[in-house]
Order: C-alpha cells, then sequence, then structure tokens
C-alpha cells in the first residue's frame, strides 16, 4: 500500500516490483536518511536513495537468492540510473514465509 508521503522513488519502485513479481506482500523502507553523511552522498539532493525492500511472491519460486536479487535489480535499472545507490533486499516465497513461522 502507497503512503501518503511516498516520493517518486519509492512509487517507481513499489509499481515495477507490483507489475513484475504480483506480491503477496511488499514492503518498501527508505533508509535514504541513514546514509546521508556518507561521502558518496556528498552532494545529492535527493532523499531517495538508499531502501530496504521486503517481498514475497511465488515469482520467486525455483530461484536461488542470487537469482531473485538479479531479476529485481534489472528491473529497476532506470531507478538506478535516476539516482537509486543502494538495495537491501529480502526475497521470499509464501512457502518460505509459511514454513519459517512454523518454526
Amino acid at each position: 500500500m502507497a503512503s501518503q508521503q511516498d516520493g517518486p522513488v519509492t512509487t517507481s519502485i513499489r509499481t515495477t516490483l507490483t507489475e513484475l513479481l504480483k506480491p503477496e506482500a511488499l514492503e518498501i523502507i527508505n533508509d535514504s536518511a541513514k546514509h546521508a553523511h556518507h561521502s558518496a552522498m556528498r552532494g545529492v539532493d535527493s532523499k531517495e536513495t538508499h531502501f530496504r525492500v521486503n517481498v514475497v511472491s511465488e515469482a520467486f519460486n525455483g530461484k536461488s537468492t542470487m537469482q531473485r536479487h538479479r531479476l529485481i535489480y534489472g528491473a529497476l535499472s532506470k531507478d538506478f540510473e535516476a539516482g537509486l545507490h543502494a538495495l537491501s533486499l529480502n526475497t521470499k516465497t509464501p512457502a518460505e514465509v509459511a514454513k519459517a513461522s512454523e518454526a
């Protein structure tokens, strides 16, 4: 669900991943403020550069973690070109989530 405070990068990530993955759950956390002091961020005006993304999707069935991450990074390539700097990804299938909740 989109927040009224979502910026253009957050909105783009949400739209792209929703269309690509048809997720059961999608959480996008903007961590940019935690990284604003890093030297690589000097002179960067964007408040949307670093994100944590938690996504649960059947589209990950049969894919390794690396394949899942490559799928997402590829889908968001234009966002990276536009200033997105870093993603921390947690990618699970519904079965993996169910199994973890049983433990």
